[in-house]
């Protein structure tokens, strides 16, 4: 059960991937925490990605790859696993395809979450996060017990940057750009499935669930 996690941002990948990480016993990897992993622990790969990143250079397609195929080998994955952040992009997504058509894997299924522009900023703009313990609310969805404190530990929630309102709109305009020609890329694959995101958590859930289990 090797999976990919489509959607915008704000659409709910991550809850997504936590979710059926918990139900199936397979590893959601972001491809940020590993690239992370590996110029912290100093690995060849690491060294080699910390070297664009100090020089302010992207990291290179191929080699965000391999550091992706890298951890694929581990144990954890030999039942499958979720790849939620990676590919971004087509040339990402063809630099994947020809790395594991090597070892004689493929990916099964891409999710797609699908959810308009105006959903993603409403949910994004409600949300709040707590300047103390990192805890999350929404001030519709999961408002605090008290106004703008957390119920936690009693510190300041805000709502960040990333969240306004503007910046969202400049993430979605720039995955349109990047990201959602995968969409296309993945259907002419033959393993792009829709999931209509405004279906809330448990909707979303089952019927992603309903997709891994029909194969």
């Amino acid at each position: 059960m090797k999976i990919i996690m489509l959607g915008a941002p704000g659409a709910g990948k991550g809850t997504y991937a936590k979710e059926i990480t918990q139900k199936y016993s397979i590893p959601a990897i972001s491809t940020g925490d590993i690239l992370r992993e590996n110029v912290k622990n100093g690995t060849e790969l690491g060294k080699k990605a910390k070297g664009f990143m100090d020089a302010g250079a992207l990291v290179p397609d191929e080699l965000v790859c391999d550091i992706v195929v890298d951890r694929l080998q581990k144990d954890d994955c030999k039942n499958g696993y979720i790849l939620d952040g990676f590919p971004r992009t087509i040339p990402q997504a063809e630099e994947l395809k020809k790395a594991l058509e090597n070892q004689g894997a493929a990916i099964d299924f891409a999710i797609d979450i699908e959810m308009p522009d105006e959903a993603i900023i409403e949910r994004m703009s409600g949300r709040r996060v707590c300047k103390g313990c990192g805890a999350t609310y929404h001030v519709v969805n999961i408002p605090p017990k008290k106004e703008g404190i957390c119920d936690e530990c009693g510190s300041e929630i805000i709502l960040r940057a990333d969240d306004a309102p503007e910046t969202v709109k400049k993430r979605l305009g720039v995955y349109h750009e990047e990201t959602a020609p995968l969409i296309e890329y993945y259907k002419k694959e033959g393993i792009l499935h829709e999931i209509d995101g405004t279906l809330g958590l448990e909707g979303c859930i089952n019927a992603i669930c309903d997709v891994l289990e029909s194969k």
